[in-house]
C-alpha cells in the first residue's frame, strides 16, 4: 500500500497509524497526528481504492451504503500491511494507534470489528458503523475515542451512538465527544482528541 513513514523520536510512544478520508492521501492528516503527538512514530496509508478519482480505503455502493465485500478484502489488506510495516521499520506490532477521518475512520472501525489484536487503540473522525452482521473479536479494554458532529449530514448520531454501544460490548473501552459542526475535522475535537491521547497512551 503506498504510505509514508516517519520515526519518532520517543520509542515509548504508539505507532500512529493515519487514515485519511474520501479525496485525501497519505499526507493529508501529517499536520493531525503532530497535533496529537510530534514524538511519536508516523506510518500513514493511501486508500487502494478509487471513486471517481479520489482515493478511499474501499468501495461503497451509494453514500452510506458500504461494499461490504470489498470492506472485508480491504480490511484484511491493511492488517496483513500493518504486519509487515512493523517488520521493514522495525516498530511494535502490537503499539499502533489508529488516527482516522469519515472513510478512514470507518476502516479503523473496520480493523476492531475483524480482529482483535490489530491496534492498540483508535481516534475515530466521524465514524460509521462498518458491519451489523457480525460478532465482534473481545477488545479488552481497548482505548477508542469517537469524535461526532451534532449536525453532521453524513454520519447520523445514530450512528456514532451504535458503534460507541457495539464496540463497548466487545469490551472496548469507548468514549465519544459531541461537537457542533458538520462532517468536517475541527480544532476542537482534535484538542479533545490529544487529551484524551495523552490520559491514554502518554507515560506520567
Amino acid at each position: 500500500m503506498q504510505h509514508v513513514f516517519h520515526k519518532g523520536t520517543d520509542e515509548k510512544k504508539p505507532t500512529l497509524l493515519l487514515l485519511h478520508g474520501t479525496g485525501g492521501n497519505e499526507q493529508s492528516l501529517i499536520g493531525l497526528a503532530k497535533e496529537i503527538d510530534e514524538t511519536a512514530n508516523i506510518l500513514s496509508v493511501r486508500g487502494n481504492v478509487l471513486e471517481n478519482g479520489m482515493p478511499r480505503f474501499f468501495r461503497r455502493l451509494a453514500e452510506g451504503v458500504f461494499d461490504i465485500e470489498d470492506l472485508i478484502f480491504r480490511t484484511q489488506e491493511l492488517h496483513d500491511f500493518l504486519a509487515e510495516a512493523a517488520e521493514q521499520y522495525g516498530f511494535d506490532r502490537k503499539r499502533i494507534v489508529a488516527i482516522g477521518y469519515s472513510n478512514g475512520a470507518n476502516i479503523a472501525a473496520s480493523l476492531l470489528f475483524h480482529y482483535e489484536d490489530t491496534l492498540a487503540g483508535a481516534i475515530l473522525h466521524h465514524p460509521m458503523v462498518p458491519r451489523r452482521d457480525i460478532d465482534l473479536p473481545v477488545l479488552p479494554l481497548t482505548p477508542v475515542f469517537i469524535a461526532a458532529g451534532t449536525n453532521d449530514p453524513m454520519c447520523t448520531a445514530q450512528e456514532s451512538e451504535d458503534l460507541e454501544t457495539l464496540l463497548s460490548a466487545a469490551g472496548a473501552n469507548v468514549i465519544t465527544k459531541w461537537f457542533n459542526y458538520g462532517h468536517q475535522l475541527t480544532m476542537p475535537e482534535v484538542k479533545a482528541a490529544r487529551e484524551w491521547y495523552e490520559v491514554n497512551f502518554t507515560e506520567a
